[in-house]
C-alpha cells in the first residue's frame, strides 16, 4: 500500500549483474546505520552478515580509511564516521527531501500518531524518515509490490502501473482488475488508505523476500507464494463502505515531481481503529501539505 520499495530511473531499467563484493560493503554501512550509536565488533558484524571474518576485516578497513566508519581503539568496535556527511548532506539537499521530513515532523505533532517519508528505491521502498515512533526505522526496507507502493504505482507510468500489478497478479485477471480500479481510486481521492494490519504487513514484506525471482522454486511452493501475494492484497483492499470504524495503518498522499509522478510518499501511521471522517481529515490535510511541498519545490526549481 501506501507506505507500508525494477533497477529503474525515469523508466529506464538497468540491466547486468548485480556486484557482489558492493553488496557487501553496502551491507556493512546499512547495518551499522540501523544501530545509531551502539558500536559493533567486527566479529558482531561477519556473524549478523553472514560473511567471513577476512571479508569483514577488509571492508571495515576500507571505510575506516576513507573515513565512513570510525573504530573506537579502546572496545575495538565501529560505528559510522564523519567522512559519510558529506555523502548525508547531498542526500539532503534532493528536492522536497527536508521539507518532507519536517511535514513529518508536523503531523506527529498535530495528530499525535507516527508519521513516515518513503522513497522508491529500485524493486523496494525505503523508509527515509520516521517520527513519533520506535515501529520502524529510516533504511527499512519493504518490497515494491501488492499490497505496499499503490500510491507510487497510481502516479506511475502506465508500464510501471501494469509492472507493479503483475507482482501480484501474473496469472489472476481478476485480482488484477481490482488492482488497477483501486490504483484509479487512489488517485481521484488523492490520498490511500492502508488497512493492512501490522503483522498482515509483516507477513508479505517476508513472502516478497522469499520471492526474489533471481533463484527458481519449486512449482508448488511458487503456486503457493502467489496464492498467498493474491491473499495477502487482497486483505490490503477491504470493502469500507459500511461507515463504521475501520483498523488504519497508514494514510498516505505523495509528493510529485515535475513530471507528475510521485517523488516520495508522506505516510501517517494511526495503527488503530478511526472512524471514516477522521480518516478523511487526515487525507485531505496530507494532500494540502504534499501540494505545499511540491509546489514549493518548484517555485525554487
Amino acid at each position: 500500500m501506501g507506505s507500508t520499495v525494477r533497477q529503474s530511473e525515469k523508466g529506464v531499467k538497468m540491466r547486468g549483474a548485480i556486484s557482489a563484493p558492493t553488496a557487501r560493503v553496502i551491507d556493512v554501512v546499512e547495518l551499522l546505520a540501523r544501530r545509531g550509536s551502539e558500536r559493533l565488533r567486527y566479529s558482531d558484524i561477519a556473524r549478523e552478515l553472514d560473511l567471513t571474518l577476512a571479508t569483514t576485516h577488509a571492508i571495515l578497513k576500507t571505510l575506516c580509511d576513507r573515513g565512513w566508519v570510525t573504530r573506537d581503539p579502546a572496545g575495538k568496535a565501529y560505528a559510522l564516521g564523519p567522512g559519510l556527511a558529506v555523502v548525508a548532506a547531498a542526500v539532503n539537499t534532493r528536492p522536497f527531501v527536508e521539507a518532507a521530513r519536517a511535514a513529518a515532523v508536523a503531523l506527529t505533532a498535530e495528530f499525535g500518531y507516527a508519521a513516515s517519508v518513503t522513497e522508491k528505491v529500485a524493486d523496494s521502498l525505503v523508509i527515509t524518515a520516521f517520527e513519533g515512533g520506535e515501529r520502524a526505522w529510516p533504511g527499512d526496507r519493504i518490497p515494491y509490490a501488492p499490497p505496499f507502493g499503490a500510491v507510487f504505482a497510481a502516479w506511475d507510468t502506465a508500464e510501471e502501473r501494469r509492472a507493479w500489478i503483475q507482482r501480484a497478479a501474473s496469472t489472476n485477471t481478476a485480482i488484477a482488475e481490482r488492482l488497477n480500479e483501486t490504483l484509479v481510486r487512489i488517485r481521484d481521492r488523492g490520498f490511500d488508505v492502508d488497512y493492512t494490519a501490522p503483522a498482515i504487513g509483516r507477513a508479505a514484506s517476508l513472502i516478497g523476500t522469499l520471492d526474489t525471482g533471481t533463484i527458481a522454486l519449486p512449482s508448488n511452493i511458487q503456486e503457493t507464494l502467489d496464492q498467498l501475494r493474491v491473499e495477502f492484497t487482497t486483505l490490503g483492499f477491504p470493502d469500507v463502505t459500511s461507515g463504521r470504524p475501520q483498523p488504519v495503518s497508514a494514510i498516505t498522499a505523495p509528493v510529485l515531481d515535475s513530471q507528475g509522478h510521485a517523488a516520495l510518499l508522506l505516510s501517517v501511521h494511526p495503527l488503530g481503529e478511526l472512524p471514516p471522517q477522521q480518516t478523511e481529515t487526515i487525507g485531505q490535510h496530507l494532500i494540502r501539505m504534499t501540494t505545499a511541498i511540491t509546489d514549493g519545490a518548484r517555485s525554487h526549481a
